[in-house]
This record gives C-alpha cells, structure tokens and sequence, in this order.
C-alpha cells in the first residue's frame, strides 16, 4: 500500500501485474484514486439499492443512470478529467443520500455508510485512508472473482449506455447493475457464489448485447453489406471516433450540405453498413485504423475529431485544439459537447472549427473494404453456408477479433489470419479486426472469405450467426467447425468473454496475455470447465483448431 494507485483492469498493465505510479493509458494516480473512490460510491447505493430490491420496492432510473455513468467513466481511455470526476462524485453522494433515506433499515456494510467528503483533496485523502484502492486482505480468489465481476459490469455499463442513449434499456441490466455490485461487497459470498454470480453477469452481458443490437438495427436498420472507402479526399472534414451511432447520426444531419466530409474511426467502422447511416452522402469513408495509433493518425491533421466513447488517448499538442469529447469521454481541458434537455446535442463548435482548418489538400487514390455481415445479413445466405459446408467447400469458420492494443504480441491475429485455409470463413469484430482487414481473403463458395460483423458489442452477431448454423446441422455452437480467437484489452472484452463462457462456449483462445486479475485457481478453473487457452503461436494452435473439428 505504498503505492500511490493500483489499477490492473486492462491487458497493458504495467509488469502484467498492476500500475503503482502511472497507468499505462495515462491516467494520473488523481483520477485513479478518484475512480477508485466513485466505484466505493456505486457500491455503497447497490447496497441500499438491493436492500430495497429484496424488498419488493423499484429502483429509480436516475440511480441506475447514475451507476451506468460511473462505471463507464471508469472504463479504460474513457475519461481522465478529475473535474468530471467531482462532478460525478457529489451526484453519487447526492444518489446516496435519497437512496439511502428510501431504503429499509437494516445493518448495513461500511461501504454503504461512508459519507463523501466536500473538497477535491479531502476526497482523495479519504479514498487511500479507506484502502479503496485495493482490496488487499482478501483471499486471492475472492479477489479475482470480485474484480472479475466489476469489470464485467464496467463493459456491460458502456453498451447499456449506447442503447439507454437511443431510448432502450432492459430491467434486468438494470437490476443487475444493483445486484452485481452489492455481491462484490457482500462478505457472506462464497467462491462458488461468486463464480455463479460472474456467469450471471455473462448472462446479462448477453442480454445487454441484444438490447443494444435491437436499439441500433430498430433505429437504423439492420446493416447490409457495403464497400467503404478508406483514403481521404480533398475538403473540410470531421472524424468521429467511438462507437455510439446516435453521435454519428446527429453529427451527419447537422453537416449536411455544409462541405464537410465525415470519416469514421476505430469502432465507428461499422457505421457504413447501416442504411440509417450510409444514406448520408457526406460519410465518405473511414480514417486510420485501431485507436492505439490515434496520436500518429491524428498528428497535426487539418480537420477535427470527434470522440463519442472510449478510446480516447493523451491527445498531443498538435492536435488539442481540434479534438472534442462527448458523452462520459473526458480529458481536462479539452472542449466537450453537452447533451441538452432534449437529448440532443450542438455541434457547431465542432463544425466551424472544420470549416476554419480547411481540411485535406487533395485526394488520395481510392481503397475500399467491406463491411455490413452482421447476422441479418450473414443469415441471408445460411442455405448456402450449409450448403458449402456439407459439400465440404467450407471446412471452417473462425472468429477472431476483439480490442487491439500496442503491446508486441498482437501480430500474432495478423499471422493467424494469414495462414488460415482458403477453403475456411473468417469472422472478426471490434478493433481487432485492423490486424488485418485491409488485406485480400478473396471468396469462398461464393461468399467473401472475411466478414466483419461489426462492433465489439457484435459479438452478439457471432452468437446469433454461430448458434443458427448449429440449429441447421441439428448440434450445438462446441460441436461445429468453428474456433473463436478472442483479443482483449479493456472491460468491454472482458464483458464479452463472460457472455461467451456463460453460454457454455468451449476451446476458445485467448491473448496476447492472460488478465492480472484472474487469480491460479480462478485460471485453472476456467481451463478445466471451458477449455479456456492462452494463445502460442499461430501454426499450432492453427493445427490444435483444426485438429479438434475432425
């Protein structure tokens, strides 16, 4: 505890142990111990919040918004301004005093009792004083499943966030919020309760995946495949980095006919297969690739970028006059756009700034590449997948995807995918996808042989696409030739993991290195019931994939 922070939430994390000094994606010891201190907040309002659960009475929607917020703000390269973590502070100790007076009385853990204090410095004397920082006297398993959970909910509450922000929500994401966060309190859990609580999470996970595909394909309409175009052209522009496609929406109706251009970035990817989206002829492309090159991509760029969700890096000098932030994203003393009253948004500070830096000089040769097979689209052409399959055209599918991050090791997806059989189907999501998705995999059985199925919460399309082909052969998701490849870096991974484990998927692969969080006995045993495996090198556990589908 003579560490000035503890954080071990993402795969960077320095030593592949925890960050003491500095975290690795920039966030000070402050905002560290500020998010530590908002988490110990949002667990204290799930007790009462439980408590009155327990008792038949509803949770008001400003609390679970509220806890939506925290744990997203506290995601990785989400926000590192400490003035928006104040401001958040004393909505959660405000959140607590009305929950607090609404709940039955009862004896209740410190956690809930503790009052914030009102000044900056006295907020971060209290979170160290309180051993916030870490849960340091537990047993180790205990400790990784309760950290497991809360990452878990970290990436739950970023795609719950997305869907609230298009006007859907589900009760049980909602409750679980309450519920998952009072059980990593709870002193009476045992290990084997917190391991039914973590695949709980996985199921609500799921759930929260689902709403959210319902909310973008509902508004938007389901994606179809289409070309995107990913040199830049002469003109104005404005990036949008992220995933939350209302931002995109508001941001393209409030541009059109000015002479901007709208590239899309990082996640926002997808946003080119949705007709809702794509009908906008002024969304002309996509800029750069996976947001760990974000400070080379957007070096001294004449245009503006526009960040709606993680990830947001230490933006350089050459370009912190150009950059805006939105939703819970923040960094201090960058300019943010407000959501109003009515829920939306003004971007004309954004756009004038475009206009003023003039944008590219000329246009670059054209280079597309595909995207859109989300499960709608991919479905539409499942007679023929089985078809291909069972004339033994197509002998196998992968998925591989998930976060990308800059540690070395991460090539390996980029050698996997190239080594892959020409006779296999390769799906990828999420910014993983970048390793590779510029390259030609030609077609198979008529079908392109790489798919993108969108964000990182499209992992839910994988299932969709994955347990419908298993319904076609009349068998299970482990008993097709199918073989996921997961890469993880932040919370929402971790998220997604849990959706898949909880669905009982076997013999996935994951990498570039195990999470510092999940203790020997928690690793072993995941190994033992999901076959679970830590990534080698590409030729064999090309041979191990193949080999198990025999």
């Amino acid at each position: 505890m003579d560490n000035v922070m503890f954080c071990y939430q993402c795969e960077q994390t320095n030593g592949g142990k925890g960050c003491t000094k500095m975290g690795v994606c920039g966030k000070t010891p402050e905002i560290a111990n500020l998010q530590d201190l908002l988490i110990y907040q949002l667990k204290g309002i799930a007790c009462y919040g439980k408590a009155m659960l327990d008792n038949g009475k509803e949770i008001d929607k400003e609390v679970i918004h509220l806890i939506e917020n925290g744990l997203f703000t506290t995601l990785t390269n989400v926000n590192f301004d400490d003035g928006a973590h104040i401001q958040l502070l004393r909505e959660a100790q405000s959140v607590k005093e009305n929950i607090r007076s609404q709940a039955p009385e009862g004896i209740y853990p410190e956690v809930a009792l503790y009052n914030l204090s009102d000044t900056k410095e006295s907020m971060l004397k209290d979170a160290v004083k309180a051993g916030i920082m870490y849960d340091q006297d537990l047993d180790a398993d205990i400790r990784s499943l309760r950290s497991t959970i809360l990452y878990g909910l970290k990436g739950i509450s970023a795609y719950g966030h997305q869907a609230r922000f298009l006007g859907y929500n589900s009760e049980q994401v909602d409750s679980h919020y309450i519920i998952g966060l009072e059980a990593i309190v709870n002193d009476n859990f045992t290990v084997e309760e917190l391991i039914r609580m973590t695949m709980r999470t996985g199921q609500i996970s799921i759930e929260v995946m689902r709403v959210l595909d319902e909310a973008n394909t509902t508004v938007y309409e389901n994606p179809t495949p289409n070309k995107v175009n990913v040199s830049v052209k002469k003109g104005p522009f404005i990036i949008v980095s992220g995933h939350d496609l209302k931002d995109l929406d508001m941001l393209l109706q409030q541009t059109e006919k000015k002479g901007i251009h709208i590239y899309t970035h990082g996640e926002m990817l997808p946003s080119h297969g949705y007709p809702g989206l794509k009908k906008y002829k002024h969304l002309v492309g996509n800029y750069g690739s996976a947001w760990q090159n974000q400070q080379k991509e957007f070096d001294n760029i004449p245009g503006c970028i526009l960040m709606t969700t993680n990830c947001l890096m230490r933006p350089r000098e050459t370009y912190k006059d150009r950059i805006f932030t939105t939703n819970v994203v923040g960094w201090e003393g960058i300019r943010h756009v407000r959501v109003k009253e009515d829920g939306t948004k003004d971007f004309s500070e954004v756009i004038e700034k475009a206009l003023e830096l003039g944008g590219f000089e000329k246009n670059e040769e054209k280079k597309e590449i595909l995207v859109g097979f989300g499960h709608n689209a991919t479905l539409s052409h499942a007679e023929d997948i089985v078809k291909a399959v069972k004339e033994g055209k197509i002998k196998h599918f992968f998925v591989i995807g998930g976060c990308d991050g800059a540690r070395p090791g991460r090539n390996y997806y980029t050698e996997l995918a190239t080594i892959i059989p020409k006779d296999c189907i390769i799906l990828t999501l999420a910014c993983g996808k970048y390793r590779f998705n510029k390259l030609d995999f030609g077609t198979v059985a008529g079908l392109p042989r790489l798919l993108d199925v969108g964000q990182c919460n499209d992992v839910y399309s994988a299932v969709r696409i994955a347990t419908a082909l298993a319904d076609a052969f009349d068998t299970d998701v482990n008993a097709l030739p199918l073989t996921i490849v997961l890469s993880w870096y932040e919370q929402k991974a971790v998220a997604d993991l849990l959706a898949l484990l909880s669905l009982g998927i076997n013999r996935m692969f994951l990498g570039p290195s195990l999470p510092a969080f999940i203790s020997p006995n928690v690793l072993q045993y995941l190994i033992d019931t999901f076959q679970l495996t830590p990534i080698s090198i590409p030729e064999e556990d090309l041979k191990t994939s193949l080999r198990q589908h025999v």
